[in-house]
């Protein structure tokens, strides 16, 4: 199988319809133009954890990505207490799918901690697809040029960018890696829409993709 033909971040539908609008579910007249107003252009700062400012009481799921396998979040935080907040758990959300990808399995408990409604069933989905191509992945991808949008209390959308070109597949028999070099494709654009919830998680609800957004190739 050649390499990028499951990438490791395209959970969601490849399309170009926004999500940073109050509405949920669709897009917007910028259908077209994959830009995010406002994204920081400058110099960025490496984080491990999009969370590690954000303690809070909530009993999550533990989600521990193997050491050959790293999320790397630059700049991932605003100053903002509840812009922090809901990038730390857009940014578990990722993770989350990611975990389920290396784990070999659609049912863990994170999936369904971080993510609900159309984007529950389409992280499944794509997680599922994986296991019957027979590969996992192993390497970097890292996540940058986050944007968030408070639209009230309990909705908020969070827009970022995904680098796979360090990310591999793997085989899951043979452990063999494809180190195919990526092209344009490795670069992803993501809108998505969280909600929060009772337990005062922020879990994505809906969300799409762009591949080789030229807002993220670099």
């Amino acid at each position: 199988m050649k390499r990028r033909s499951l990438p490791v971040a395209a959970a969601f539908a490849a399309t170009t319809a926004l999500l940073l609008t109050a509405c949920g579910g669709g897009g917007d007249s910028s259908k077209g133009n994959d830009k995010i107003t406002g994204a920081d252009t400058g110099a960025t700062k490496t984080s491990a954890s999009p969370s590690a400012s954000v303690p809070d009481d909530i009993k999550r799921p533990d989600i521990t990505l193997p050491g050959d396998a790293i999320d790397d979040f630059q700049n991932w935080k605003t100053g903002d207490a509840t812009k922090d907040a809901v990038l730390a758990d857009a940014g578990r959300a990722q993770t989350a799918t990611n975990d389920a990808i290396i784990k070999g399995t659609s049912d863990t408990p994170g999936l369904s901690f971080y993510y609900k409604g159309k984007a529950l069933t389409s992280s499944v989905q794509w997680v599922q697809k994986w296991l019957d191509a027979g590969i996992t992945y192993t390497g970097t991808t890292r996540y940058y040029r986050p944007k968030v949008q408070i639209f009230d209390s309990k909705s908020a959308g969070v827009s970022y960018c995904a680098d796979e070109s360090k990310a591999y597949n793997k085989d899951r028999k043979t452990k063999k890696v494809d180190r195919t070099p990526a092209g344009n494709d490795a670069y992803v654009l993501y809108n998505t829409r969280l909600e929060k919830n009772g337990q005062g998680v922020w879990q994505t609800s809906n969300g799409t993709s762009v591949r080789g957004s030229k807002t993220c190739v670099q």
